[in-house]
């Protein structure tokens, strides 16, 4: 790693060097046409940088044979820092007159997996069998874990001994949709968000107010291009409500697609001969979240405990059954489940309005989020046409 550049005030981090690449927000008066919108950047301990193909699509560049190559361009143009970029992303400072951190992704799908860790299946399956109750999950989970939560973590997905294992729940009664996803042969993979629907790094994510029982998700998302090849890495959060989740899995768009309830950043990291598939792997996610009340929790993961190589998970995704072709990026599923109690005995933890959500790998840096009701944040209303219309316009 590179010598660490500091990022000021709450959006606390690293850089991590490297090759990598996010989309800013370019003021009017820093682009040729006069009209600020969208654009496509360098990130690299120096500075935020723009070129040649800063006003190509993110699935564009990602595309791109020489990938690695616009990293070297003669003509780049400084056009912040990286501090004052991430200062300017913060929700309540944010300012169409400054550079600021979007999401690095646009046309590209946002999927996600589920169930790819054993502490996230048994939580999963907790859910279901408290119908969403929070009151219930404590005593589900010491039930739970002492009958098959030992042995979730041992078995390969898809092979013959979780067959055997299915066999053995099914016969004791204790089988469930989750366990099918969680051990079966095929990875639970849906589509977490539209397109440019995710917000980036400083801005606020949704979670309904009529949600009792909800958490981050604090998951890897590899970002893959029209050809089904992982070009780099970045950090997301899954917003998740757990209590819509929990009555039925039937209202998984409603438990997971609201309002600003999809975050990614702060950048993608490039795949590269120092940063591969393997290191990333080899690391861990960690967590924090801080309460507007003094209340505080953190924890981590290792992503060698995923219960499914990458390589699957990415075939199952975008094999010869779906076609992306503008490119995709993957949730690669959580490894934290949170439980301890936050408002009071055997209810769990559950968001409040104002909690500060970090999510960090050391070889990516640092998402950071505030927590806000889905209904009360600035709608979305830049999509897929005002985005072409807007770069159309920078062009001429």
């Amino acid at each position: 790693m590179v010598s660490a550049t500091p990022v000021v005030g709450d959006m606390a981090g690293e850089f991590p060097g490297g090759h990598c690449l996010s989309r800013i927000w370019l003021p009017a008066e820093r682009c040729s046409a006069g009209i600020g919108g969208p654009t496509v950047a360098i990130v690299q301990e120096d500075g935020v940088w723009i070129g040649s193909f800063s006003h190509d699509t993110m699935s564009d560049v990602l595309d791109r044979a020489d990938l690695l190559q616009i990293f070297e361009e003669p003509d780049l143009v400084r056009v912040a820092s990286v501090e004052e970029a991430m200062a300017s992303s913060r929700y309540d400072v944010a300012d169409e007159r400054d550079v600021r951190f979007l999401a690095p992704v646009d046309l590209q799908v946002i999927k996600a997996c589920g169930v790819t860790f054993a502490a996230s299946l048994l939580e999963r399956v907790i859910e279901e069998r408290a119908k969403g109750d929070p009151q219930s999950a404590a005593i589900l989970r010491d039930e739970l874990t002492a009958t098959v939560g030992a042995g979730l973590s041992k078995v390969r997905p898809g092979s013959e001994g979780a067959q055997q294992a299915k066999e053995v729940l099914v016969a004791a009664g204790m089988w469930s949709q989750y366990l099918e996803v969680g051990i079966g042969p095929h990875a639970e993979a849906f589509t977490k968000a539209p397109l440019l629907s995710a917000v980036g790094t400083g801005a606020r994510v949704g979670v309904r107010s009529d949600s009792h029982w909800n958490n981050p998700e604090p998951e890897i998302v590899l970002v893959v291009d029209s050809g089904n090849r992982v070009r780099g890495a970045t950090i997301g959060n899954d917003v998740n409500l757990r209590d819509f989740e929990g009555r039925s899995a039937l209202l998984l768009g409603e438990a997971k697609d609201n309002n600003a309830s999809c975050a990614i950043g702060p950048w993608i990291r490039v795949f590269d001969e120092d940063f591969t598939e393997a290191a990333l792997m080899a690391g861990r996610v960690e967590i924090e979240i801080h309460g507007t009340d003094g209340w505080s929790t953190s924890s981590s993961y290792a992503l060698s405990e995923m219960s499914r190589p990458v390589a699957e998970l990415v075939h199952q995704v975008g094999g010869a059954t779906h076609q992306y072709p503008d490119g995709y990026a993957l949730f690669l599923g959580t490894g934290f489940a949170p439980s301890a109690d936050r408002d009071q005995p055997g209810a769990g933890f559950t968001h409040h309005p104002g909690d500060r959500v970090e999510i960090r790998h050391e070889l990516i840096g640092t998402l950071t989020n505030w927590v806000g009701a889905a209904e009360e944040l600035p709608p979305w209303e830049f999509g897929v046409r005002a985005l072409w219309n807007n770069l159309d316009a920078r062009r001429s």
